[in-house]
Parts: C-alpha cells; sequence; structure tokens
C-alpha cells in the first residue's frame, strides 16, 4: 500500500447503543503508524459519597459533531504526524461500568498520539455540547464539566 492511499481520515460518531473499543481503535490502524492511543470514558458507580444508578447523556447533535470534526482539525495542526482520528461518545443512557465516550489515535510515534488523545478529551469536555446527567439511587443531577468554557463565563 502506498501512503497516498491511506489518507488521514477522522471517524466521528454519536450513538444510543453500546460503544466497541475494538471497533473504535480498529478504525485508526494504519500500516504506517506504530502507535494506537485510546481514551475510554465510563460510568463509575459514585460520585462525591453517593451511588450513580447510571448516566443520561443529550447532545446538539449537529453542532456537537461540528465541535468534535474542529477539534480533529487542531488535533491535526498541533500534530501533523497524526494519521487517524475516532471520536465515538454514548448518548442516551450509559449503565455502571459501560464506556461513554472512546477516543482513539494512531501515529508513527507513540508521544503525538499520547498527546492528541489528551487533547481530544480535555477539549471535548471544554467545548461540545454535550450534557450528562447523574441518576442517584433517589435524586439526579445535571452535571456541568468544569472545563466547559460556556459554564465558567457567567460565573
Amino acid at each position: 500500500m502506498d501512503e497516498s492511499e491511506d489518507v488521514p481520515k477522522d471517524f466521528i460518531k454519536l450513538k444510543s447503543e453500546k460503544l466497541s473499543v475494538d471497533e473504535v481503535s480498529e478504525l485508526v490502524i494504519s500500516p504506517y503508524c506504530g502507535a494506537v492511543s485510546v481514551f475510554i470514558g465510563t460510568t463509575r458507580n459514585n460520585f462525591e459519597g453517593k451511588k450513580v444508578i447510571h448516566l443520561e447523556y443529550e447532545a446538539y447533535t449537529s453542532m456537537a459533531e461540528s465541535e468534535i470534526k474542529k477539534i480533529c482539525r487542531d488535533v491535526r495542526q498541533k500534530w501533523p504526524s497524526i494519521k487517524h482520528i475516532a471520536v465515538h461518545h454514548r448518548l442516551g443512557v450509559v449503565p455502571i461500568t459501560e464506556a461513554s465516550v472512546i477516543i482513539a489515535v494512531s501515529s508513527p510515534h507513540r508521544a503525538e498520539s499520547l498527546e492528541a488523545v489528551t487533547y481530544c478529551i480535555n477539549t471535548l469536555k471544554a467545548s461540545v455540547p454535550i450534557w450528562k446527567k447523574e441518576i442517584y439511587e433517589d435524586e439526579y443531577s445535571w452535571k456541568e464539566n468544569k472545563e466547559c468554557f460556556w459554564a465558567n463565563s457567567e460565573k
């Protein structure tokens, strides 16, 4: 395979079905890359002493996809050697231990892919219109990401 046949791609998906780490990581594999870095954000069973039953996510889908595309463009400017980027985020109910978000990035060397994955998740939490509702045993709470720029601008 000629490297020109393995054109850099972005794989962005928001879906209500269970996310697959294998599916997401396989999307970014390239024979020209020696590194695939993956971040998996999962639902934990507690928050500040409260028992979490599950999470629920809602999104302004078209805007969220647009913002994730911007993140991918930024990644490619900061780390030009990045080959493929995959960002899958779950919507709806996400049970305990299941993935809410999976991000995978491939690059020739590990440093770039590790830095890019960190940048992706931090920027996604700060700028993408996806909202999380934590459901506890006897109440619920809409959570804002402390990184979220629009939440901080009103304070």
